[in-house]
């Protein structure tokens, strides 16, 4: 099996390593398709790497396997001596080919070997292409017998192997061969949907991905079929799509059509120098529009793939920057069907919440939809569940948590019942003392800019109340967020322990806002702009004494233990259990079998995908006996305490 490492993600999308015999593919990756006779490819597969930084391909070894002329080279040189490139090769298997003539006259075994004998880097078993919408019976037939040829292919196969994802439209089938193919491929290539994105029928892809999502293997490459067009790659990597393949540049080009994220455009209709890429900067597209025609294919097609390579470090960089969303968003304003298709993505959200980050550094809708993204939906889940026993609530105009405001709004109890406060953002009311919580503190959307008419403010809220409006309430408000932040990450038993032995908030006497946690000077809990309580290590201890095993502990294999009590990460394979409720980004007792703690840190992997990954991090430590990292916040100089 192979041996992928995850670097980075923003959920589902992720930056990897895939490690091949001829290199290693740096996902999310596009592997633009070679045609294997070069009188029948314009960009030379050379140039591919050298100006375009494509530095994988995949072509067809069932093309390759019927002419005999490039069978023969292929036999002789190897793939990539047929086609002069040097990097990883992936090989289809004539699977499309079946899908557009009905068949072919290869059997998988025979191919299978082929793509042995010639070298391919990456071979594909030959499935058997179930169209969209075939009956449950065909349908079914086809997933029992592509799975039956690649458990036969992976025992005649010791190199990586590409196992398709077949099923149509049905979601129970799609998940039988997606946990199918986890068993016996690298990568797992979900396919049987090119009519689909043909047909523009993204809200049925979404669909597709929805069912097989959950059962492809964390450790496995995911590679989806036909993904040609750069308007879908956001789309795509949001599912956690790490390869797309492209045929389509080039197709396009030879109908004099220009690709972009947001669609396509007919060259003929080009009046004005739209594109001032690198390329077209050097010859301008009212040019290329009237060059011979074998030279404005070329043009074209190199302009198309340059366009897709950009797309895909644009995906890469909103993987680092935690904007998978946003972009993904920005690419469906192009086309209403790529509207449908992340509607029905978010619909499927159960897909997306194991791998949601706790905290993103921003929060910025882009569509009228932004406001149902997994972030959204879970906090108002937990929200329900803090509320419970809580209240009344007593609506009031928005006000940020700094210790000016908070004098003057009274946190307290009349006639034996605590007063609470709520107010309007644009997820709905919420909690004053969570206010700084992601995805609330940091929500940008219009309202922000041109907001509703005010229905009252501060004093009329206050109107009738039996409370001393001359009253100091900053310092009770300090104890409240304090209660309710520990209440709101750890649950309500864990809040009231720590408040019985007496910790205290701190805020920052420049912005006002909590910054810190302590015990008797000890600091147990950093908060930075996200709102969510940190623990140090001395704040691991307190958690460990009250908080009952497994909870929000990772378990760290005996290999690992004096590697992680000094304050290194913590890698995949040397955890050997935890709570299966946390999630990337959360903050983790990491624990040995014993429960004794070593360290603390932050997931960079769901628990669920611990232990399955090969290689890489799981978890980064954050703190342990000897030392520990600086929290991301803008403090100076505390303020004085709120004694608890």
């Amino acid at each position: 099996m192979g041996g992928f490492e995850l670097l980075a993600r923003d959920g589902l999308a992720r930056i990897g390593r895939f490690p091949t015999p001829h290199g290693v593919i740096e996902t999310p990756a596009l592997l633009p398709v070679v045609h294997p006779d070069p009188a029948r490819q314009p960009v030379a597969p050379t140039e591919l790497r050298r100006r375009f930084g494509l530095k994988a391909v995949i072509t067809s070894s069932y093309i390759i396997w019927r002419t005999p002329p490039l069978a023969a080279i292929a036999e002789e040189r190897g793939v990539h001596g047929l086609l002069g490139f040097d990097g990883p090769v992936m090989t289809d298997s004539g699977a499309f080919q079946q899908h557009a003539y009905g068949h072919v006259e290869v059997t998988d075994s025979q191919i299978l070997a082929f793509q042995g004998r010639i070298g391919t880097d990456i071979a594909t078993v030959l499935d058997v292409f179930v169209e969209p919408d075939a009956p449950r019976d065909v349908a079914e037939a086809g997933v029992r017998e592509t799975s039956r040829r690649a458990t036969q292919a992976r025992a005649g196969r010791a190199g990586l192997l590409a196992v398709p994802v077949q099923g149509g439209l049905d979601p129970d089938l799609r998940r039988q061969s997606a946990a199918a193919a986890s068993s016996t491929g690298d990568v797992l290539a979900v396919g049987g949907v090119v009519p689909l994105m043909e047909r523009y029928r993204f809200a049925d892809l979404a669909r597709v991905l929805i069912a097989a999502r959950p059962a492809l293997a964390p450790e496995g490459v995911v590679h989806l079929f036909g993904t040609g067009h750069p308007m879908t790659f956001a789309f795509a990597a949001l599912f956690g799509v790490d390869l797309f393949d492209s045929s389509a540049y080039l197709k396009f080009a030879r109908r004099g059509t220009l690709m972009f994220p947001e669609g396509s455009v007919s060259i003929d209709g080009i009046q004005e120098n739209i594109c001032r890429c690198a390329l077209c900067e050097h010859v301008p597209l009212t040019e290329v529009r009237d060059l011979p025609p074998p030279e404005r294919e070329t043009r074209i097609a190199e302009h198309n793939l340059l366009v897709c390579s950009e797309e895909v470090g644009r995906i890469r960089q909103a993987i680092r920057d935690g904007t998978m969303w946003e972009l993904a968003e920005r690419r469906s304003t192009g086309h209403p069907a790529l509207a449908a298709g992340m509607r029905a993505a978010i619909r499927g959200v159960r897909v997306f919440l194991p791998t949601e980050p706790e905290s993103r550094r921003a929060f910025r809708t882009t569509v009228v939809t932004s406001g149902l993204r997994p972030a959204v939906i879970r906090f108002l889940a937990r929200l329900d569940v803090f509320k419970s026993g809580r209240g009344p609530y007593k609506p009031i105009p928005f006000v940020p948590l700094t210790t000016a405001a908070l004098r003057s709004i009274p946190a307290a109890t009349i006639d034996g019942v605590p007063l609470f406060w709520e107010i309007l953002r644009p997820v709905g009311l919420v909690p004053l003392e969570l206010s700084d919580v992601y995805p609330v503190g940091c929500y940008l959307a219009p309202e922000e800019f041109d907001p509703p008419p005010r229905t009252g403010d501060l004093a009329s809220a206050l109107e009738g109340l039996p409370v001393d409006r001359e009253q100091d309430w900053s310092e009770a408000w300090t104890r409240r967020q304090v209660e309710a932040l520990l209440a709101w990450r750890y649950g309500p038993d864990l809040a009231s322990a720590l408040l019985a032995v007496g910790v205290v908030g701190f805020r920052s006497h420049r912005t006002g806002r909590l910054r810190r946690i302590e015990r008797d000077g000890t600091i147990l809990f950093h908060l930075g702009s996200e709102g969510i309580v940190r623990p140090t290590f001395e704040g691991g201890r307190a958690l460990r004494a009250h908080l009952p095993a497994p909870a929000n502990r990772i378990v760290v294999a005996p290999d690992a233990v004096p590697f992680v009590r000094e304050g290194r990460s913590l890698f995949s394979r040397f955890v050997s259990g935890g709570d299966r409720t946390l999630v990337p980004g959360a903050s983790a007792l990491l624990v040995d079998e014993s429960d004794v703690l070593l360290a603390v840190g932050r997931l960079v992997l769901a628990p669920g995908e611990m232990g399955r990954m090969p290689r890489g991090v799981a978890v980064e430590v954050t703190a342990h006996e000897r030392g520990e990292r600086a929290p991301e916040v803008e403090d100076e100089a505390p303020s004085p305490a709120a004694t608890l």
